[in-house]
């Protein structure tokens, strides 16, 4: 009998169409922060945000480090111009520096 009384009660979605009404999902990632911190390593944030009908639903966000011995060929351009501003000749030989004295630590 409940299924019998559930079937009756229950509006039948399937016979239905709904005009008129479309969701709009959209995807978006955007890197929002690059910061230099200890002269040397460069910390990206990306943040993905997911939209319905231009409402935020959905926030993400992603993060990296860069260091001066690191390949940045794939990096966004933005990335990639504060990192040659930032590695100077003078910040990349204080990073071997640092590599080497952490090295000779680790080895003792």
């Amino acid at each position: 009998m409940w299924f019998l009384y559930n079937s009756l009660t229950r509006p039948d979605y399937s016979s239905r169409t709904l005009k008129g009404l479309k969701m709009a999902l959209t995807e978006s990632t955007n890197i929002d922060q690059i910061e230099v911190v200890n002269d040397w390593n460069i910390q990206v944030r990306q943040v993905t945000t997911i939209e319905k009908d231009d409402v935020q639903v959905a926030r993400t966000f992603h993060r990296w480090v860069l260091t001066p011995d690191m390949d940045i060929s794939a990096q966004e351009q933005k990335v990639k111009n504060i990192a040659n501003a930032a590695w100077t000749n003078e910040v990349v030989a204080a990073y071997n520096a640092f590599k080497e004295e952490q090295a000779s630590r680790l080895a003792q």
